[in-house]
């Protein structure tokens, strides 16, 4: 049974289209914060897994980092342990962090794979502390007191990365597995740290040299004040956003995260819709994409 006429000339033309991506990006290294709302949409769960095996069916090495922050909040719930938050950063005393290993490590993780798996790909998921993978140390969080001087406020057992021990990831990529990475480290005398998954990302993009580090959100992309959603901008146009204060509120972490990835080698970095089906691939391989695009140079004016 044949093709209607109209739907072959639609496949066609995204062939075509994606075909010159597909020739730039084979064997390039795409690093993917996996978070939001695709990670709880069945219908996005799939369209996000279905998007990773093609890139590693097509010659590119996509490595998967996710978070896991409404359902830490929800295990949280249901143990009668309270969930507090400074900065949009969640407190972690000891037992909260046994919570975040168990569902970052555990559940989160395992349900990734196995969708990575179910699709035909080939995954494999590791913490931090596998290989020792993500070397961290405790975050120093800074506020102002009520003096106008810089506290530090102890928020657990909250880390930032230090290192990133990358022989662990050559060695999945080179036998064409996909690692799945939940954002958990260790620092020199073993203790675990729970780590914001966007700053794992990047730095493991930054530290690989990767062609692109792309951080799915909740939102259409980076907005002007008119709300209109902003690409191909550069790293000295995003930070005249920044100073007129264009950027505030969650968005902002994303961006600085995409900043430091592009002024450390990463060819570009991407803040994508991850409520738009398919949103990697439409990303990688279109002309529009659907979300916003950083590198060093920029495409057009903000």
């Amino acid at each position: 049974m044949s093709l209607p006429i109209d739907n072959a000339k639609k496949i066609a033309r995204v062939l075509t289209e994606a075909l010159p991506y597909i020739q730039k990006f084979t064997g390039r290294t795409v690093v993917v914060k996996y978070g939001g709302n695709a990670m709880v949409d069945d219908k996005l769960k799939n369209s996000f897994a279905r998007d990773i095996v093609l890139m590693k069916l097509v010659g590119m090495n996509p490595i998967v980092v996710h978070g896991g922050g409404p359902q830490i909040g929800e295990l949280l719930q249901k143990l009668n342990i309270e969930s507090n938050f400074i900065d949009g950063l969640r407190v972690t005393d000891s037992q909260t962090m046994d919570v975040v290993e168990m569902v970052l490590g555990g559940l989160v993780n395992k349900e990734i794979v196995n969708l990575l798996n179910k699709n035909q790909g080939k995954a494999v998921g590791v913490t931090g502390k596998d290989g020792n993978l993500i070397k961290a140390k405790k975050l120093r969080l800074r506020r102002k007191g009520a003096n106008q001087n810089l506290d530090i406020v102890d928020i657990g057992q909250v880390g930032e990365v230090v290192s990133i021990n990358t022989e662990v990831l050559e060695v999945m990529k080179d036998s064409d597995f996909i690692p799945v990475i939940a954002p958990i480290g260790t620092d020199e005398t073993g203790a675990s740290y729970n780590i914001n998954a966007d700053s794992v990302a990047g730095e493991i993009a930054r530290v690989l040299g990767a062609e692109k580090l792309m951080l799915l959100t909740n939102v259409a992309g980076v907005q002007n004040k008119k709300g209109k959603v902003l690409t191909g901008l550069s790293v000295r146009q995003v930070a005249k956003l920044i100073a007129d204060k264009t950027l505030q509120g969650g968005m902002l972490p994303k961006v600085e995260c995409a900043l430091k990835a592009v002024k450390g080698g990463v060819t570009s970095a991407h803040i994508i819709d991850g409520r738009v089906e398919h949103a990697v691939l439409l990303e990688i391989f279109t002309n529009e994409g659907v979300g916003t695009l950083i590198t060093q140079a920029g495409l057009g004016k903000a």
